[in-house]
């Protein structure tokens, strides 16, 4: 549904810093290991095949851009997505792209 008011300035910049912060496939890979549930650093490094090193940095990033939350249980710290809207614009941008690429597909192998 269109906004019947464009957003001020303010409002783009911080939009743009959200899309920014998601503009990075490890970090996609992150929040979609993430859809079915809360997971600590070494699921993720096996999930994801990323170090720990990069990891933790990523969701550092993720936690501060408030998309990700922390739960700390004794040793363990487990992550989540805190942000209920990505879910939703991760089903809407990957189902978009799934229609394009099968579009694409059906234009390069139109046997099928």
């Amino acid at each position: 549904m269109p906004r019947s008011q464009p957003l001020n300035d303010q409002a783009l910049e911080i939009v743009a810093r959200r899309f920014a912060v998601l503009a990075e496939p490890m970090r996609l890979r992150l929040i979609q290991a993430l859809f079915d549930g809360e997971k600590n650093v070494t699921e993720l490094t096996v999930l994801t095949g990323g170090t720990q090193a990069n990891i933790s940095r990523h969701l550092q990033t993720l936690i501060a851009a408030h998309i990700l939350a922390r739960r700390k249980d004794g040793l363990q710290v487990f992550y989540r997505i805190s942000d209920p809207t990505i879910p939703k614009l991760c089903e809407l941008v990957c189902g978009s792209l799934e229609k394009s690429l099968k579009k694409q597909a059906g234009h390069l192998n139109p046997s099928r």
